[in-house]
């Protein structure tokens, strides 16, 4: 979308949504397309503790974790209009909705569970997936986070058929259309 290139982000967009949703993958292409910076912060969680997430949830526990994952969000909200990727729980706190609406804008890249789990069934990096039934698992947690993930200032629905090039389309009409967040450059 070459248009989308003269287009300047005036505050960091941070991506919600569960694991397996594309918050990574269209991230990445959103960024690329308005030629703003990536950042992961899963990604800098891990560089900060040198650690694994995974490592992390069973050395330290969930509770330190997600401490550390609000520190880490604070500090790159602080930063550059970027797209931001979340891991999947970082929007369930509400100390984090908040920083986030005070500094940036949410979007909730909106995947059905079946999406979600042809995505998510193979990997091994999922921790909270570790589980004797993890497809369960994987319902019941998007049963208990899609309401919150509902109150992003955006939502974006996903769908099988389309390609991250689309998804990253659509998430940027969705930019262009909330008022004051993208300007002409």
């Amino acid at each position: 979308m070459a248009e989308a290139a003269t287009l300047k982000l005036t505050a960091p967009v941070v991506l919600v949504g569960m694991m397996g949703a594309g918050k990574t993958a269209v991230g990445g292409a959103v960024a690329a397309q308005l030629g703003v910076p990536f950042i992961d912060s899963d990604h800098e969680i891990e560089q900060a503790a040198n650690a694994k997430i995974a490592e992390i949830f069973e050395r330290d526990g969930e509770a330190f974790f997600r401490d550390r994952e609000t520190e880490v969000l604070a500090r790159l909200l602080g930063g550059v209009p970027a797209i931001l990727s979340t891991g999947g729980g970082a929007f369930l706190a509400e100390r984090n909705r908040a920083l986030i609406a005070e500094k940036g804008v949410s979007v909730w890249l909106d995947a059905e569970l079946e999406l979600l789990w042809s995505r998510v069934r193979h990997k091994s990096t999922r921790p909270l997936l570790l589980t004797d039934n993890p497809k369960a698992t994987l319902a019941e947690i998007y049963a208990q986070r899609v309401p919150v993930y509902a109150k992003a200032a955006l939502h974006v629905k996903a769908a099988p058929e389309l390609s991250i090039d689309q998804m990253a389309s659509r998430v940027i009409a969705a930019l262009r259309a909330h008022p004051g967040l993208m300007a002409e450059s």
